[in-house]
């Protein structure tokens, strides 16, 4: 998993788990099955950009990092 390998700063285990959600909601978005794609990458940083912004639902943070990543 992409994001986790990305945390390196400190973070509660409710705030990891916010951005796994919001992780994994952002690939269903965009329709990314191969969990392997590079492109899964670009996913994590942007959640972790937006997550960085105090936003905590993890579906308000999925949806803003697709915006941002350019596809909506």
């Amino acid at each position: 998993m992409p994001i986790n390998r990305l945390l390196k700063d400190k973070r509660t285990p409710e705030e990891i788990e916010v951005l796994n959600k919001a992780f994994h909601h952002a690939l269903n978005l965009l329709g990314v099955v191969d969990r392997n794609d590079p492109f899964c990458d670009m996913v994590a940083r942007k959640v972790i950009e937006v997550g960085a912004t105090g936003i905590s639902e993890p579906r308000e943070i999925a949806e803003m990092a697709v915006v941002r990543i350019g596809l909506r």
